[in-house]
């Protein structure tokens, strides 16, 4: 492709579109911008709930994947690639997840997290060899992201998993994208031209943020990974996350503290089997293969407790 050719490319996009009536926002007060910028980001959910039964379909499709040993893989550059490198790296310490089970892959490699690796966002060849890097497999989830929906790294990453088998997903944020379209679940949260023009990280970052939210987030819900609204497979790795798990435990079951303890003693720590422990009055061995039959669901493994 010529710069030419990009360049008209870029012109098309809504998320690359100029706003004339912001060419003198350097001139105004910082308070004026501040209201501005708020009032732009104010219009991100209503754009991302006109989407929801599409995101829906996706989580769905991912969860039942995901039940059977898949992961959830983000593929993005830039913006893009770093919040699904962020979201894939809070599943861990949230949801107890293995790290290779919800993974981040951005263009460029973990250099990219921080500095620009020129030339990598425009490499599908780049994407295919970072999928293989991780062998995929047809249970697998791969969700291309790009504000554009052009980006070759994210739609080479959809093209070459859906060639696999696996399911695909494209997140974009511009309209008949090519990214969406190379998807079996296509995305496009369309939230206008930015506040300065072509900056991508702003409306359009906030809306990959919060769809990705929901995307880790509701899969992780309907693996079992919350009780309620608790996150009883939270990973007790600091002392913030310990004094976390006693209250998660206290507030699922209503025990005293000596009884808490004891349960996550006998628990080895785990917050979802030390409710089990409380809640249907059995010790901890116990609990685990109430919880393991259940294929760790709580509800189920309380159901079958109760007979």
């Amino acid at each position: 492709m010529t710069a030419h050719d990009l360049r008209s490319q870029l012109a098309s996009l809504t998320t690359e579109a100029f706003r004339p009536e912001l060419a003198d926002i350097d001139r105004l007060p910082t308070l004026d911008i501040a209201r501005l910028m708020n009032g732009e980001d104010a219009a991100v959910p209503a754009a991302v709930a006109g989407q929801l039964p599409r995101i829906c379909a996706a989580i769905d499709a991912v969860a039942a994947r995901m039940t059977r040993g898949g992961r959830l893989i983000y593929a993005g550059a830039g913006t893009a690639g770093r919040l699904g490198v962020l979201d894939a790296s809070e599943c861990p310490p949230t949801f107890n997840t293995d790290p290779a089970q919800v993974v981040g892959l951005i263009a460029g490699g973990p250099e990219a997290m921080v500095s620009s690796v020129e030339g990598a966002e425009d490499s599908d060849e780049l994407a295919r060899a970072d999928l293989d890097a991780l062998k995929l497999t047809a249970e697998d989830s791969v969700v291309g992201v790009s504000a554009s929906g052009r980006t070759p790294y994210a739609v080479g990453a959809v093209e070459h998993a859906r060639a696999q088998g696996a399911l695909t997903i494209g997140l974009s944020c511009n309209e008949h994208s090519a990214l969406a379209a190379a998807a079996e679940h296509g995305i496009e949260i369309v939230v206008g031209p930015e506040l300065i023009t072509g900056s991508t990280r702003l409306k359009a970052g906030t809306a990959q943020k919060l769809v990705l939210n929901m995307l880790s987030t509701i899969t992780m819900i309907r693996l079992g990974k919350t009780y309620g609204n608790l996150m009883v497979d939270v990973r007790a790795s600091n002392a913030k996350l310990r004094a976390r798990s006693r209250r998660i435990v206290a507030l699922a079951t209503g025990a005293a503290d000596p009884d808490i303890e004891r349960a996550l003693t006998e628990s080895g720590g785990e917050v979802k089997t030390a409710i089990l422990v409380l809640l249907a009055d059995v010790d901890g061995p116990a609990a685990g293969r109430l919880l393991e039959d259940s294929g760790g669901h709580l509800r189920a493994a309380l159901a079958r407790a109760s007979g």
